[in-house]
């Protein structure tokens, strides 16, 4: 997977929201980007359906963490999924559910992998990696990776789960789900690009 995503150097390094005209300054705009990043991931967590015997719902959260980062881009990615834990963790109902968090919530250690996944696939992003199906859908597969790195370890601790009822309850229930997420992505994220491509060749 590296080595098919170690794209040029020399590519274009804005990502999509770099395109967005608002009449802000930049410090003002990339607050807002932020702030709108972290409100559309807590908007796609309200899409929540239960799971049999785990404790972590399908949702379409990650979707909106890995939509998020490779529109922002990593700083801005990263931040924005910072901002979205921080403030749920401190009473803002927008995790899955309508839920807030602490640090005995089953659900932290995705969480958590959210800001390392907007950062990564914010960064393969600005390298031009959201710009054709194959590229997008391996960038969205490494960011999955990186959430569920985070989130199997921790639900296992806190659930007191075995290692292979952590996978499973953890992981796989959700893999067939993720890769329509990733299929959705591979199509959305280069169309985006396509209906952008004028005007980004001419600035």
């Amino acid at each position: 997977m590296a080595s098919t995503l170690a794209l040029d150097p020399r590519a274009d390094r804005r990502v999509l929201a770099d395109l967005v005209r608002v009449p802000l300054g930049s410090t003002a705009r990339a607050a807002a980007l932020i702030i709108g990043g972290a409100g559309l991931t807590g908007l796609a967590a309200q899409i929540s359906i239960p799971v049999h015997g785990s404790p972590v719902p399908v949702t379409g959260q990650t979707f909106g963490v890995l939509l998020v980062g490779a529109a922002l881009g990593a700083r801005r990615g990263a931040a924005s999924m910072a901002l979205y834990l921080l403030a749920g963790l401190v009473g803002v109902p927008w995790f899955a559910g309508g839920g807030t968090g602490s640090i005995h919530l089953a659900t932290l250690g995705y969480l958590v992998g959210f800001v390392l996944a907007g950062a990564l696939v914010g960064r393969l992003a600005e390298r031009g990696a959201d710009r054709s199906p194959w590229r997008t859908a391996l960038t969205m597969v490494a960011g999955n990776v990186v959430i569920y790195a985070c989130g199997v370890p921790y639900l296992a601790w806190s659930a007191h789960l075995s290692a292979s009822a952590s996978l499973h309850y953890g992981l796989t229930v959700f893999l067939l789900g993720d890769a329509l997420k990733i299929l959705l992505a591979a199509g959305l994220l280069p169309t985006a690009w396509k209906l952008v491509g004028n005007r980004t060749m001419a600035d």
